[in-house]
């Protein structure tokens, strides 16, 4: 539901884009009027494109906090003997999207609802057609410390010939009191990951990923980190 009102939202902007573009292509000699209509869509376009504005708020005393995922717990990458090469994957996984929205007004606490895309694979090495993978969800003051922190079981089962599987988690209400009525969400962040080794954290900073080599002398289906 809520991408559908993003969507609307996104065409509503374009269908009053239109005329305007049109009331500017209609008078090509009016230099002043180009040039103010560019700085309009230019405004627009930067209001609309940042990523990490704050989750819009409907109806609330303030803007909704920041929902992020942490880069180095963004990915799970499971090594047989932990040895960093892709024929020795034994399970995967990634958070891929998140959706959530907000509610709170005059000295009410922030109620937060969330929907979390993970995708999970299974890799030459798995020794199961199931996995349980561990997640968690944190809430923090913003750019500081870590207010509370909840782990999540995912437990899922690969069907006979599948290596990859898409489960979507839905987080009920996360519930964020406030000192005052006074206290925005943009107080807060809303951090979630998977649970990693040190290991799997590093090979996530380090930005490292699997790409197929190149070239004759390459043996098919080898792979190579990045």
């Amino acid at each position: 539901m809520r991408r559908s009102l993003l969507l609307a939202a996104g065409l509503s902007l374009a269908v009053t884009a239109v005329p305007e573009l049109a009331a500017a292509q209609r008078r090509p000699n009016d230099q002043e009027r180009q040039e103010q209509e560019a700085a309009k869509k230019k405004k627009r376009e930067s209001e609309w494109s940042d990523v990490q504005a704050p989750l819009p708020a409907l109806r609330n005393a303030g803007p909704c906090p920041y929902v992020k995922v942490l880069y180095d717990a963004a990915r799970y990458v499971e090594f047989k003997d932990n040895r960093e090469a892709s024929a020795n994957v034994a399970y995967s996984g990634e958070i891929q999207g998140i959706s959530a929205g907000c509610q709170y007004k005059d000295s009410d606490p922030i109620k937060v609802t969330m929907e979390v895309l993970f995708e999970l694979g299974k890799g030459p090495q798995a020794t199961a057609d199931t996995k349980s993978y561990r997640y968690w969800v944190a809430v923090t003051k913003r750019n500081d410390s870590v207010i509370t922190k909840q782990y999540f079981d995912l437990p899922v089962k690969f069907a006979e010939g599948q290596d990859r599987i898409y489960a979507t988690e839905e987080i009920g209400q996360i519930t964020i009191p406030r000192a005052t009525a006074t206290t925005s969400g943009s107080n807060f962040e809303i951090l979630v990951g998977f649970d990693v080794t040190p290991q799997m954290a590093a090979f996530n900073r380090d930005g490292k990923r699997f790409r197929v080599n190149a070239g004759q002398a390459t043996v098919a289906g080898s792979a190579e980190p990045r």
